[in-house]
């Protein structure tokens, strides 16, 4: 369901399936999740959603417990390329004034880099 790339101070989290909807498989990418930052704590965790165009209300708990996880450990979290479609989810639960939002991943990915 989630890949993770590390790239030095930064990791991006790519989900895998256009609909990420599925309890068990969200729980367990957040298990996976957790555990990277436990073992390796990245200044910045990018979350791409390049090419998501559904997720259920469960995602949102897994971002929100991955940033509690990662500024426990001095990093952040981010998002990137996410379908206008679903970023009004954000707007709607203002989570927009929460997370950072990044046009891809390569600029999420870049420490200190402009926000859109």
């Amino acid at each position: 369901m989630v890949r993770i790339d590390d790239r030095g101070d930064a990791a991006v989290i790519t989900f895998t399936t256009s609909s990420v909807s599925d309890v068990e498989g969200i729980a367990a990418a957040g298990r996976r999740i957790r555990s990277y930052i436990a073992q390796t704590p990245p200044k910045r965790l990018v979350f791409d959603f390049a090419g998501v165009k559904f997720f259920s209300s469960q995602v949102l708990g897994l971002l929100l417990d991955a940033r509690t996880e990662a500024q426990a450990r001095g990093g952040e979290v981010v998002i990137s390329s996410i379908d206008p479609q679903l970023h009004r989810v954000f707007k709607i639960t203002s989570l927009d004034k929460v997370f950072e939002f990044f046009p891809d991943r390569h600029a999420a990915a870049q420490i200190g880099g402009p926000a859109t």
